[in-house]
């Protein structure tokens, strides 16, 4: 497997997450986001949206992060990370569907701010991100992971852009059960690290 990456998004860390977690070794392609190489033709022919990651698989190519955490767990048979009982499949797609939305325009969009200068009225995303984290961390007092007591794709698909929120000046330290589990997740064998900007409050 070949996952083109690139190191400050929390998209592309959701999926080498998912890789290292399940223990699959890939090759990791570095794209040069700052130069334009995901503007290239070559690069558009793998993902006419110009986005990483991107995962090729003996020809299969999947791109969108939460795709690709889908699309690895049931290749691999991975029914610990990707249950086939219909609640859990309902519950883990509702978190997918938090990831690519609440999350994206709440603290993945206040870290866009000052990590890549994105156009975003600060004080609207900041407060999204907190009302998101307010619901996560509600049902994180109920059980260890987000759909139970052991983690699921739907805790990958949230981890990297959570754990990223200070650098976008949200404060995790109202939500003392977020925090918990991103130490559980953080203890998880094979877990790594979304690397870290000394910007905004991780400064």
């Amino acid at each position: 497997m070949k996952l083109y990456h690139f190191p400050l998004s929390g998209h592309a860390h959701r999926a080498l997450l998912c890789l290292s977690l399940l223990g699959v070794k890939a090759e990791v392609v570095d794209v040069d986001l700052a130069k334009g190489a995901h503007k290239t033709k070559e690069f558009l022919e793998l993902n006419p949206f110009g986005q990483v990651p991107v995962l090729e698989d003996d020809g299969t190519i999947v791109t969108d992060s939460n795709a690709i955490l889908v699309y690895l767990a049931t290749k691999l048979g991975r029914k610990d990370w990707l249950p086939d009982d219909l609640q859990s499949i309902a519950k883990i797609q509702k978190w997918l569907s938090v990831a690519a939305g609440e999350i994206a325009y709440g603290p993945a969009a206040a870290r866009l701010v000052t990590v890549f200068g994105a156009d975003f009225r600060t004080d609207e995303v900041i407060a999204r991100a907190h009302r998101i984290l307010g619901l996560i961390d509600a049902e994180l007092e109920q059980h260890q992971f987000i759909v139970g007591d052991r983690p699921t794709i739907a805790d990958i698909a949230l981890y990297s852009y959570i754990v990223g929120a200070p650098e976008g000046n949200v404060d995790l330290t109202p939500h003392e059960s977020v925090r918990h589990w991103l130490t559980r997740m953080e203890a998880l064998p094979g877990f790594v690290a979304f690397p870290k900007t000394a910007i905004g409050l991780a400064a």
